[in-house]
């Protein structure tokens, strides 16, 4: 099912209008509005791709490599004369009309044909739309933590064989790791991309011999999901090495839905806080729970996309000092981090 946001004229009218677009920026608009994840054979098949993925008109028009004189060249074309110096977003704006003009054309001419076609797009939407307020993110972060923690222990060599592949598949390419720990001295570490990510978190299991146990009970798991259709998903739990409890963890994950495979989601960015047993207070370990709020989350999101200013980073410092793996970068409180030692001891030699 085609589930561009285009109706008909338009999507006659833009592909005529990327035709006057060379091989190398048809390509390259490809790869943006697919985000990599679409390798199509050639230009005709790159071509379906950016029409079925493009929003819509405004969003696919904008792009740099749709430049001003191409939007103008095209009008030219189909007899809609406009003065050469027209802005591009005035030229979207000409061609806009021009599509909806062909539209109401064509519905005059063939009612049914265009009106089915437009009928279908329209309740393909509604349907889209319905599924994503239908979402239930409890479970889904439930079902995520089952099949991430499972899938990641199941690495652990003193566990048997692995029960599936792990790698850099289900991250992101541009996928973001902040590793907050503590040995002999503070460490945080950010890692950058789905190869560097997906070999940390597996040399935690496969090297270090790390079993991470998730509490997914109420306290244990919190979700939040941001406008943008990122959810996020906050867990705690305990860290063990063979029957040793070594101390907790409390992870966040930023999930991301993958639109070319029907409910799949992958990880955007992940925080990952391991405390040691010696820096907790009694009886912690029984029950970790993650502390901090679904409205937290969303702040939280807020400053992983607009880290670097220091206004944003104040203003969420409650967020942060709540747990979530940031404060030896954002919150300046040195006192508390050196109060949370986690000496991991070197993995067992054999």
């Amino acid at each position: 099912v085609e589930m561009s946001g285009l109706s008909y004229p338009e999507m006659e009218g833009c592909r005529n209008l990327l035709g006057l677009l060379d091989n190398d920026d048809i390509m390259a608009l490809c790869d943006t509005i697919t985000n990599r994840l679409v390798q199509p054979e050639d230009r005709q098949d790159a071509v379906r791709a950016i029409l079925m993925y493009s929003q819509s008109v405004e969003e696919l028009l904008r792009r740099k490599k749709v430049h001003r004189e191409v939007i103008f060249k095209y009008l030219a074309t189909q007899g809609v004369i406009v003065p050469p110096a027209t802005e591009k977003h005035n030229l979207i704006q000409h061609a806009k009309d021009y599509w909806k003009k062909q539209l109401h054309l064509k519905l005059k001419e063939t009612p049914e044909p265009v009106k089915t076609e437009d009928v279908r797009l329209f309740q393909q939407q509604e349907k889209e739309d319905k599924k994503a307020e239908k979402v239930d993110f409890r479970r889904l972060g439930e079902e995520f933590c089952h099949w991430f923690f499972e899938l990641l222990n199941s690495q652990n060599p003193f566990l048997g064989p692995p029960q599936d592949e792990w790698g850099p598949q289900h991250f992101w390419h541009d996928v973001k790791l902040r590793f907050y720990y503590n040995t002999s001295e503070q460490n945080v570490i950010d890692y950058y991309g789905a190869e560097i990510v997906s070999l940390r978190l597996l040399s935690l299991v496969k090297e270090e011999y790390l079993f991470l146990s998730p509490n997914l009970d109420s306290h244990g798991l919190k979700c939040a999901s941001s406008p943008h259709g990122l959810v996020m998903v906050g867990v705690a739990g305990t860290v063990h090495r063979g029957n040793t409890c070594l101390g907790i963890f409390e992870q966040i994950f930023g999930l991301i839905r993958c639109p070319f495979v029907e409910n799949t989601w992958k990880i955007k960015f992940t925080n990952l806080r391991i405390i040691g047993e010696g820096s907790l207070a009694p009886g912690t370990l029984t029950k970790p729970a993650i502390t901090f709020e679904p409205s937290d989350l969303e702040a939280f999101y807020n400053v992983i996309t607009l880290c670097g200013t220091n206004e944003v980073q104040l203003n969420v410092k409650q967020a942060l000092d709540s747990g979530t793996g940031d404060q030896a970068l954002c919150s300046g409180d040195e006192a508390l981090l050196n109060k949370r030692e986690l000496s991991l001891p070197n993995p067992l030699k054999h």
